[in-house]
């Protein structure tokens, strides 16, 4: 073993600069790698907040609804509104649908409550009434995935002007959301598969040069093992320097720019914090070692023929 160690300290003392351009590149490559995990993680529970929260809300018709009998949003009759029958039937085919958790009524008179509340300092309080206000059901779904089934039923009921549905506002922010996040995972990829090369080249180098050396060593019969072992330690410290560095740029990240910032100023969005963070490191050191075994074991295996 102490001949180990002591061939690894010195073909890291030979290759000083080789080694320090593969700490850089697993570096960089790993802390991009953690960011995409970390992103993944923070879509993951922005979901589970807004999905978890999604309501439908079926706008039933008043006396300012406009249109024809038969739209393609809603079943309105020129001013008229919905008649208690007509809105009584609805309940009724919303509650009885599989999908649906719970429907709740808003009458005129708490929807103007609730825009006083949400513009009572904005100067438009003042521009809208209590009889230009529109009652509305509310439906929480069972499961939020499930919602086109609600939306398509209760658009063609008689008396509904409007159905909207919250996943069409935030559908869209997650598609931009998991765009970036693949965009980095794959950028990151790019990168890890440099640091592999770039491993490998390092190690194939340090073996060429020591390939007389190495050619005694089998014919004296030494092992393959005891052959390998300090090319694989040279490139385990290069992995691990790599992974310690990117660990740390992952946990300045999340310190300053999510928990310092982002929980403080948007405080209504869950944020990823440590556990996440100790989640992708986890990886990020699972990666490392992989990237530095690999390309070791590949670039050393024909310097172990005689």
């Amino acid at each position: 073993m102490r001949h180990t160690l002591s061939e690894t300290w010195l073909s890291l003392r030979r290759n000083v600069s080789m080694t320090i351009s593969v700490v850089v590149t697993m570096w960089v490559s790993l802390s991009l790698f953690g960011i995409s995990l970390l992103m993944m993680q923070q879509v993951n529970l922005m979901k589970g907040y807004w999905y978890d929260k999604i309501e439908i809300t079926v706008y039933l018709c008043s006396t300012l609804s406009g249109g024809s009998t038969s739209t393609a949003t809603g079943t309105c009759e020129a001013g008229q509104a919905t008649t208690d029958a007509q809105r009584q039937l609805i309940q009724q085919q919303l509650t009885a649908n599989h999908d649906v958790a719970n429907v709740i009524y808003e009458s005129q008179q708490q929807a103007y409550e609730e825009y006083q509340q949400t513009y009572k300092n904005s100067p438009i309080l003042g521009t809208l009434t209590v009889d230009q206000m529109q009652d509305s059901f509310r439906v929480k779904l069972v499961d939020p995935q499930n919602y086109q089934s609600v939306v398509s039923q209760a658009q063609t009921m008689q008396g509904v002007q409007s159905v909207q549905d919250l996943r069409q506002v935030l559908d869209p922010l997650f598609s931009v959301l998991n765009a970036l996040r693949w965009g980095t995972m794959i950028l990151a990829g790019l990168l890890l598969l440099a640091a592999a090369l770039q491993i490998g080249n390092t190690i194939r180098l340090t073996a060429f040069t020591r390939r007389r050396e190495i050619g005694i060593m089998r014919l004296v019969g030494a092992s393959n093992s005891y052959i390998t072992l300090p090319f694989l330690l040279e490139s385990l410290v290069a992995g691990i320097l790599g992974v310690i560095a990117a660990a740390g740029t992952l946990t300045v990240a999340l310190k300053f720019l999510i928990i310092d910032r982002a929980q403080v100023s948007i405080k209504s969005l869950t944020w990823i914090g440590w556990h996440e963070l100790f989640i992708a490191i986890l990886v990020l050191g699972v990666v490392g070692v992989i990237l530095a075994i690999i390309p070791t074991l590949i670039a050393t295996r024909r310097y172990l023929r005689v």
